[in-house]
């Protein structure tokens, strides 16, 4: 199922959340059955993965799902992951401080980030002149507003999903030959929503074959979803409430990576690292605090941006 176009995104985007459990319960059997049952749930722990989860194990009770304990979560979420059954835990071969200090900060966005590594690293006269001034279309570039960041005295990359999540979930597919169902929208993003442009819910012929049975999802299905099958989810987001403008979760909004910096300069106040001051003072005071301390070095990099913490 690939070649949606813009209305069409929208128009399943719009439809009642009955109609998408429908769509969505198709798109999982179609990948399951496309694979003989080879697949796996990639659970985060968070909410939208645990939607995927029930989503899924209503029609497959039996498909395992996988953790990716990568030290970076927030401790309820690792406490919620050990109340499911049928979870397997895997584990990156680095460590984040490791990636940190190989690699970079991921700061500002995913492409930015990757902009301004290979900018500062490449080897290429002509891969570095496109990062400075873009391609003929004016793409691939620093964005001006970032490009102070290129002179940071910290390095910045965007390799830290790649190897704290993607390699393992690699080795993993590669040793069991199982191919993924994952919990992402396309409302997330830019780059996930010119994804399911590409590909619709099952990439059946990418390079890594993936399911998104909930890509034409909102978050605002997931929590609708959550209220009405009465489901079990990890306390750190709080309870769900009616807001002014629809359901909204008491707690906290994204519970990903916890020291991740990515979109931290559109929070608004408090954000997400004032809000973990409060939270988790011992998780806050250990990515604020200096590297040669033991820490991560956040509130340097934090400073740097111009982001409150």
């Amino acid at each position: 199922m690939a070649g949606v176009e813009k209305w069409q995104l929208a128009q399943r985007q719009a439809l009642p959340l009955e109609a998408k459990i429908i769509r969505s319960q198709q798109r999982i059997r179609e990948w399951y059955e496309h694979w003989d049952g080879q697949v796996y749930i990639s659970f985060s722990g968070g909410k939208d993965s645990t939607v995927l989860l029930h989503l899924v194990r209503e029609i497959y009770p039996d498909v395992p799902a996988v953790f990716i304990d990568t030290g970076l979560e927030y401790p309820e979420i690792k406490e919620f992951v050990r109340t499911i059954d049928g979870v397997e835990i895997v584990r990156p071969q680095m460590s984040f401080r490791q990636v940190l200090e190989r690699y970079g900060y991921p700061v500002v966005s995913k492409e930015q980030a990757q902009n301004i590594y290979e900018y500062r690293n490449t080897k290429s006269d002509k891969l570095r002149h496109i990062r400075r001034y873009g391609n003929k279309w004016g793409q691939g570039k620093v964005s001006e507003k970032w490009w102070f960041l290129t002179d940071a005295p910290f390095k910045i990359s965007d390799k830290c999903c790649d190897v704290m999540k993607k390699r393992p979930a690699h080795t993993y597919e590669k040793a069991t030959g199982r191919k993924p169902f994952l919990g992402i929208m396309a409302e997330e993003s830019s780059k996930r929503i010119q994804d399911y442009y590409r590909f619709g819910c099952n990439a059946f012929e990418t390079k890594r074959p993936i399911s998104r049975p909930m890509g034409f999802w909102t978050e605002q299905d997931v929590l609708q979803y959550l209220k009405e099958h009465n489901l079990s989810y990890a306390s750190v987001y709080g309870d769900i409430a009616q807001g002014d403008s629809g359901l909204v979760m008491t707690g906290a909004e994204r519970t990903g990576c916890v020291f991740c910096m990515f979109g931290a300069q559109y929070d608004e106040e408090p954000n997400r690292f004032q809000r973990l001051a409060k939270t988790h003072p011992k998780l806050y005071e250990y990515c604020m605090r200096p590297t040669a301390d033991g820490g991560l070095g956040l509130a340097a990099v934090l400073e740097y941006i111009g982001i409150k913490y």
